[in-house]
């Protein structure tokens, strides 16, 4: 081989690296598949002796590359947004992934409480400080803070809710040194931060962006092996799962069930993306049922004409698609009980 064939060689392949790895500003949605919630939840002792299964949807996100990017107008069911839309503004890829996974422990968490509160179960919940989801750039926390931190204590004072670190920071002003006690990889720590108005701004602050750290304790006690699935949008489908699991009953009477949408803690189906993404995934893996969050009110309509809800965006989506499944609105959890208790037993 000469060496100008190799030359050539070296830079094709060199392209080839470029086109399919260089990161661009966007990234690309796509349908997920379904996922069998009792592979990720389980109540001691509880009812697993079902024909049925409840499912939770996933759906693909993944940056795009130039290759990617133009598939992505060749390939069915693909989208492809902006990293602003994905991403809060000022949130790095790491701090993305953090609220990614916040939500998914928030979402268990809402849903334990839920199911339990339906089934009338014992639980207690206590409340651990606060989780950082993001610091800003520039602020007084930048490279002292990271996403990921627990703040259990202001100048020694217990943090317990999120409204206590506000309560906490009005009684300083700019200059002050505050010690922050933290957690961080399992390890207690304390830091120092000196308050600034916060960037763009004049209100004095820390600099972060964060969410209470709550945990719940149950009986009986439930496991969750769901570390791999970010986000909220599970959230319908496990308070489903663990009631099922706490009850002496079968739910799911043979189906296979599915759905999306956030779970409240009043019991409310909140709205989710990439709805219609999920119903493909759920028509592709042959589910019976379909819920989704049917989350648009009156006054919504009024404000935002043009704005779809979820359950809208499914049953566009589904028109397209080959497929008997049954897509069912739902506004609150017993929406998607009293759905089910109706049911035939599937034949």
């Amino acid at each position: 081989m000469s060496k100008k064939t190799i030359g050539a060689s070296v830079i094709g392949l060199v392209l080839g690296a470029v086109l399919a790895l260089y990161p661009l500003d966007y990234y690309i949605m796509k349908p997920g598949s379904a996922h069998d919630v009792s592979e990720y939840i389980e109540v001691a002792q509880g009812d697993h002796d079902d024909d049925g299964t409840m499912n939770l949807m996933t759906i693909a996100m993944m940056p795009a590359s130039p290759i990617s990017y133009a598939m992505s107008y060749v390939l069915p069911h693909r989208e492809l947004l902006k990293t602003e839309d994905v991403r809060y503004e000022g949130e790095d890829a790491e701090e993305y992934n953090v609220r990614q996974q916040k939500m998914m422990t928030d979402s268990q968490f809402n849903a334990k409480y839920v199911a339990f509160t339906l089934a009338k179960k014992p639980f207690d919940v206590t409340y651990n400080g606060i989780y950082v989801l993001s610091v800003l750039d520039g602020s007084a926390a930048d490279g002292i803070l990271q996403a990921g931190d627990e703040m259990i204590r202001l100048d020694g004072q217990p943090i317990e809710k999120t409204e206590d670190v506000v309560s906490m920071i009005d009684a300083y002003g700019e200059g002050d040194t505050i010690t922050l006690t933290i957690v961080r990889d399992g390890n207690e720590l304390e830091k120092s931060v000196t308050l600034a108005p916060l960037p763009g701004e004049e209100r004095v602050g820390i600099g972060m962006t964060f969410a209470g750290n709550q945990s719940i304790e149950t009986t009986p006690d439930v496991t969750s092996k769901a570390e791999d699935i970010g986000g909220p949008s599970a959230g319908l489908m496990f308070t489903l799962e663990i009631y099922n699991q706490l009850v002496d009953e079968d739910l799911t009477k043979g189906y296979n069930v599915a759905g999306t949408g956030e779970m409240l803690l009043d019991g409310t189906v909140g709205r989710i993306g990439g709805a219609a993404f999920k119903v493909v995934a759920a028509a592709n893996d042959d589910m019976d049922i379909f819920f989704v969050p049917d989350d648009l009110t009156d006054e919504q309509r009024k404000e935002h004409p043009q704005l779809q809800s979820n359950y809208e965006e499914a049953v566009e989506a589904a028109k397209s698609l080959d497929t008997d499944m049954d897509i069912v609105p739902v506004k609150t959890v017993q929406d998607a009980l009293d759905y089910l208790s109706d049911l035939s037993v599937k034949k």
